[in-house]
């Protein structure tokens, strides 16, 4: 099995353990009882404003790079995120691979006004009410991990509990199936999630297909400041960057490179 795969099973599992602990309808009662997300908050923190909007990311380890911040500290890195004007946060919650936690978002939220993106490997409804529970204003749904009925099934449920998607896609055809499924936010990773290689040629080359009215995100590989020239001078809204802070020890200097090039 390729590395996604090999997460997909270990979600899949994961989640037989936590429904046992809490069902799918106590679920339900508990994103039911909470009060609603701001209206777009998420999508609107992206595309009102002049410039490359930045999603920083919060982000311990991955498969690829194993351990990136020994001195992992998420709170104050979400603080250091909006003292710097990031336009909104992305956290990592997926535990067995990206040593992420669900803790670790709400704890952002209660120290951050920035909208916050739930990182994760999303297969079944029960993760879009969690989403719900734990506070994120936005969710990724990586279109090469669902079918188009599941795809589109969980872009109208999201929408019913007002939370973002960001919908990943990585070649045209899934770029296809995410505008056929009604997203409003398309991420183009130019990482291979089965290879792990990274190319920003992958947004340079799929932009142009992503219809007028959408939210056009780039993802992964955008390391250091040319990097994110490139993506300034296509017709892109917004790009997330996560390891390009996760191994710097001074946050606030790579804001410097990025916005003052």
């Amino acid at each position: 099995m390729h590395i996604l795969e090999k997460i997909v099973v270990k979600k899949r599992e994961q989640l037989i353990k936590e429904k046992q602990l809490i069902s799918l309808n106590e679920m339900k009662e508990k994103a039911s009882a909470l009060k609603s997300n701001e209206d777009k908050v998420f999508m609107n923190s992206l595309v009102y404003h002049d410039g490359l909007s930045i999603i920083a990311e919060i982000k311990k380890a991955s498969p690829s790079r194993g351990i990136i911040r020994e001195d992992f500290n998420h709170v104050k890195i979400a603080i250091d995120y909006e003292l710097n004007k990031a336009d909104a946060i992305s956290c990592l919650t997926e535990k067995h691979f990206f040593m992420g936690s669900s803790d670790y978002l709400e704890d952002i939220k209660k120290v951050t006004s920035l909208p916050v993106l739930r990182k994760d490997f999303i297969i079944d409804e029960y993760q879009l009410y969690e989403s719900k529970v734990i506070g994120a204003d936005a969710h990724l749904l990586i279109v090469a991990i669902l079918t188009d009925s599941e795809l589109t099934e969980y872009l109208k449920l999201s929408e019913q509990l007002n939370i973002d998607c960001l919908v990943e896609v990585h070649d045209r055809e899934e770029l296809k199936r995410a505008v056929d499924a009604g997203a409003k936010i398309i991420g183009i990773n130019n990482r291979n999630l089965k290879t792990f290689e990274v190319s920003l040629k992958t947004t340079e080359e799929l932009v142009k297909f992503i219809p007028d009215g959408i939210v056009k995100v780039s993802e992964s590989g955008i390391l250091y400041s040319d990097a994110f020239y490139y993506m300034r001078d296509l017709d892109i809204d917004a790009v997330l960057i996560g390891e390009a802070f996760m191994k710097s020890q001074n946050i606030v200097q790579v804001f410097k490179e990025f916005r003052n090039g």
